[in-house]
């Protein structure tokens, strides 16, 4: 283990980069997903009625539909054909995610990611082990269940136990059982199964990983050159298999993040002192060769 390994993690981005700026995407998706959060409770807490419904369906300014394409499948399966508007707020949907990435949704939007980062947080503080990792396959099968129970019982099965739509009507109607879904979620990741939840049980995060296969919108190593080894990304990111692949690839391999498991959370962007991580486009493929400032023999660095 290297001396920059047994570093505390983000050490070197927040002395190089500050706080703020090695906290930045970080601090922009919680924005964000408070900004969604708002945005539904808005009307039942203040009677702005901006949106109306939960992230299972709802109508925005009156005109535009939303639909959780995973929810329009389970209702389809189910043997119940949406509404036209909901239809075509599921395709809606899943053209700005087959964009963005299909798991943008699980890290930029969906409320119960920070309740499993802060698992996580006191987790690593605690320094427990990593405990029971089942596959990650497993929330594929927990889709196709979802699937199969909704076809057989005629009805939209997940939403029966949707931790999501639970809190979003909890906060409107009163917590009560919604706390116990979300303390479960929590002791699960802390104790049972280090990011257990997201990572390898929630159909959605499943679903829209399928959805994102293709995404346009990509984070790249294109400076991977300049890393040091010291291990930070692979310590903050939620799904760190997708990262070997980019930074650590023959020469000649794409530096994009290509696996669809990537939630494009940035995390690994901003505890990067060296700046080898970058938003872009799945098209990109350029690769900066410059040599590590850190490690080049004298008198090669330009």
């Amino acid at each position: 283990m290297s001396a920059r390994t047994r570093m505390p993690v983000g050490l070197e981005a927040r002395q190089k980069k500050g706080w703020i700026g090695a906290n930045r995407y970080l601090l922009l998706r919680r924005t964000s997903q408070l900004f969604f959060l708002m945005l539904f409770l808005l009307g039942p807490w203040f009677g702005i009625w901006i949106v109306q419904g939960t992230l299972a369906g709802s109508l925005t300014l009156g005109v535009l539909p939303l639909t959780d394409p995973f929810i329009a499948l389970q209702s389809l399966v189910a043997g119940h054909l949406p509404a036209t508007s909901a239809l075509v707020g599921a395709l809606i949907v899943l053209g700005v995610y087959a964009v963005l990435g299909g798991r943008v949704y699980c890290s930029w939007v969906c409320p119960i990611n920070p309740v499993t980062d802060a698992a996580h947080w006191l987790h690593v503080k605690l320094g427990l082990s990593k405990g029971w990792q089942p596959k990650r396959q497993t929330r594929l099968w927990v889709m196709a269940i979802a699937l199969l129970v909704s076809a057989l019982a005629g009805t939209v099965a997940w939403e029966l136990v949707n931790p999501v739509t639970m809190v979003h009507r909890g906060l409107v109607f009163g917590m009560g059982a919604a706390w116990g879904m979300v303390a479960a979620i929590f002791v699960f990741d802390l104790v049972v199964s280090r990011r257990g939840w997201c990572g390898h049980v929630c159909p959605v995060g499943a679903f829209y990983g399928l959805l994102g296969h293709k995404s346009v919108v990509r984070i790249s190593a294109a400076q991977r050159s300049a890393c040091d080894d010291c291990m930070d990304c692979y310590a903050v990111c939620p799904e760190q298999q997708v990262i070997s692949p980019a930074l650590k690839g023959k020469p000649g391999s794409s530096p994009l993040i290509l696996s669809p498991d990537c939630t494009n959370c940035g995390r690994c962007i901003d505890v990067c002192a060296m700046d080898v991580f970058n938003f872009t486009h799945r098209f990109d493929d350029r690769v900066d060769d410059r040599p590590d400032p850190l490690t080049a023999p004298a008198g090669r660095i330009a």
